[in-house]
């Protein structure tokens, strides 16, 4: 029998800085910067605005197709090894968005930036799930989630200034550039391994099938509400520009708009993770939901630039009070055996909704009423309320207090008998 080492005496800090969120964070500003880009880009190249918003849904479709192959991929050959491959792929594909003649090449590159963008996170979540002790998980993957949101405000601003000294292309070539940069940061960071991380490498893979089936009523029931909450988080990332664009403002204002929402998301993210941590999951969910899906309601009544940066900065607060909150339900419900697996499907679910949520928007712009799709992305988030609010504690003890006391007294009568 193989020999196992040691787990660490205590939180592997250092090596989680350097090895989860450093990477992540140099990765998402790429991200961060050419998302409000990638609508402008479009019309730019001749799309309409349905068509702007179904590119940047391609993002969505793109972590689709990437998460259940991100989860095997990062079982197997180690996480490392997976964002070095997923930084290689994410370079190519930029550079195809920066080159992009026409709108079909963009789209292709947009759905490969979505893919390489899975495996990075799947690969730092499954991760943070083994080594992190069980209380301290939300403020570990929140942090994850907040680094995220670093880059996404750090991102657009960087995004505005290439604007005005260079063009829409130089975004892309930005993107290029920090994805080099994480690649770089992830080859030089030794890989860290934990045991269950060893143990699923040494033993044969468990088939999807098996975990689907073993895993149903999870999926079938809390794997709606992830959605939901999937599209709802997505559509602000398309509404705002795209309402920009229909209200005439210029891609830096729009960029700079889309940075301060970004701001108030990233203040929040450690917070909420202690929230999450002392008094159950749902203290966090439920209010994240009911403020973002209300501040994306009120989008289409502003007509103003000071009317759309107030929606985006109540958009910022709901977003980020939320920060992590599906990472840490996901790692909840994962059993350990299967968890890369598992988080695989789980992340289908929420990048689902995350394509899903633009579509809708598209939609609306394409029936002729961006204002009609808008609202409609903004009432699922009382949809994604009521799910979260009846599923998550039928599957986490860490939904609430009342949970926590329920699965300690059933530990407690289980050890006595």
């Amino acid at each position: 029998m193989t020999k196992l080492p040691a787990p660490p005496s205590r939180s592997p800090l250092r090596a989680v800085a350097r090895g989860v969120y450093a990477p992540a964070l140099v990765f998402e500003v790429g991200i961060g910067a050419i998302v409000p880009i990638i609508p402008l880009f479009a019309v730019d190249l001749g799309a309409n605005l349905a068509i702007a918003g179904l590119l940047v849904a391609l993002l969505g479709v793109g972590q689709i197709v990437g998460d259940v192959p991100a989860g095997a991929l990062a079982a197997r050959i180690g996480d490392r090894r997976a964002m070095l491959i997923a930084a290689v792929f994410s370079v190519v594909a930029l550079a195809g968005c920066a080159l992009a003649p026409n709108l079909w090449v963009l789209g292709v590159g947009v759905l490969a930036v979505g893919a390489t963008n899975a495996v990075f996170t799947l690969a730092r979540q499954a991760y943070l799930t083994e080594v992190i002790p069980v209380m301290k998980r939300a403020r570990a993957l929140s942090t994850l989630g907040g680094v995220q949101r670093i880059g996404a405000f750090i991102g657009p601003f960087l995004g505005a200034g290439i604007v005005q000294l260079v063009d829409l292309r130089g975004v892309f070539w930005l993107a290029v550039a920090t994805s080099l940069l994480a690649g770089v940061v992830v080859l030089v960071v030794p890989d860290v391994a934990g045991a269950e991380t060893i143990r699923r490498r040494q033993s044969t893979p468990v088939p999807l099938q098996t975990v689907l089936r073993q895993n149903g009523k999870v999926f079938t029931t809390l794997g709606f509400a992830v959605l939901a909450v999937g599209a709802l988080r997505a559509s602000r990332q398309v509404v705002l520009p795209l309402w920009s664009a229909h209200l005439g403002f210029s891609p830096a204002t729009t960029s700079v708009v889309f940075g301060i929402s970004g701001a108030i998301d990233m203040l929040l993210f450690y917070p909420s993770g202690k929230v999450m941590d002392r008094r159950g999951r749902l203290w966090v969910a439920i209010p994240s939901m009911l403020i973002l899906g209300g501040s994306i309601l009120a989008l289409p009544f502003t007509s103003t630039l000071a009317g759309v940066t107030a929606a985006a900065m109540v958009m910022g607060l709901g977003n980020g009070i939320g920060s992590g909150i599906l990472m840490t339900i996901g790692a909840d419900v994962a059993p350990a055996a299967v968890r890369a697996q598992f988080l695989g499907i789980w992340r289908l679910y929420s990048d689902a909704g995350n394509a899903a949520g633009p579509l809708v928007v598209a939609a609306g712009a394409a029936l002729g009423s961006l204002a009609g799709g808008i609202g409609t992305m903004g009432a699922v988030g009382l949809l994604a309320t009521v799910g979260l609010a009846r599923w998550v504690p039928r599957f986490s003890e860490h939904a609430n207090a009342t949970t926590r006391r329920r699965a300690a007294a059933a530990r407690a009568a289980g050890s006595e008998g």
